[in-house]
């Protein structure tokens, strides 16, 4: 059984948040490639993306978010993680935390650490969904291995039926993946290069004159 697609309209969200409210996957349009989310609180709902992308939970999944009010929802954000979320998001930058210790997450979200990655995406489908359902686990939507499907066609023809609902925003915009900066530590450092250059991150800290070990 295919999963049911919709457009990527006022209609489609109202329906994409019911089935993340009631525990399903949601495939939705990101500033990237599409995505695969469901609700943080869905019990068992991050091992089904795991088992989804058909590979083992052995790295954390990012939360893709609504604004930089909600990342302080599940994460600590310290100094560091404040400067860059304010100047990067909505965009290309997953900034890695501490979990707020008063705040119990899923245990397969961040693997064997006590750290998540957050990420504010440019695309208002995914922070749409965010803001009423809360914080999505989400990874890219396709078998692990696979290249990423760029269309509705494309998800539905790699992950089928293990997808409830895909909210159909036409081709991926595409382009580099998110750059990732660990900010949980006592300096900041790049764990990837992607979207965001390392020199317009240095420079956003130096500004603000928070240390770091930015491209040193």
């Amino acid at each position: 059984m295919s999963p049911r697609i919709v457009p990527d309209d006022e209609d489609g969200r109202a329906a994409a948040v019911a089935v993340l409210r009631a525990g399903g996957i949601v495939a939705m349009p990101t500033d990237t490639v599409y995505g695969i989310g469901v609700a943080l609180d869905a019990p068992g709902g991050v091992e089904r993306l795991f088992r989804a992308k058909r590979r083992p939970p052995d790295r954390g999944i990012a939360v893709l978010l609504h604004s930089v009010d909600q990342a302080a929802s599940i994460g600590e954000i310290g100094p560091a993680a404040g400067a860059l979320a304010a100047a990067c998001w909505p965009g290309g930058l997953t900034i890695v935390v501490r979990q707020r210790a008063d705040v119990t997450l899923p245990a397969a979200l961040s693997g064997d650490t006590d750290t998540i990655g957050l990420r504010v995406p440019d695309h208002p489908a995914p922070r749409a969904l965010a803001r009423v359902v809360g914080p999505l686990p989400t990874t890219s939507a396709n078998v692990s291995g696979l290249p990423e499907a760029t269309d509705a066609a494309g998800i539905v023809a790699q992950l089928g039926d293990d997808v409830d609902l895909v909210l159909d925003g036409g081709p991926a915009h595409g382009g580099p993946a998110s750059t990732v900066v660990d900010c949980s530590g006592p300096l900041p450092v790049v764990l990837r290069v992607g979207a965001i250059p390392v020199e317009r991150l240095a420079g956003i800290l130096d500004a603000a004159a928070i240390g770091h070990d930015l491209g040193r």
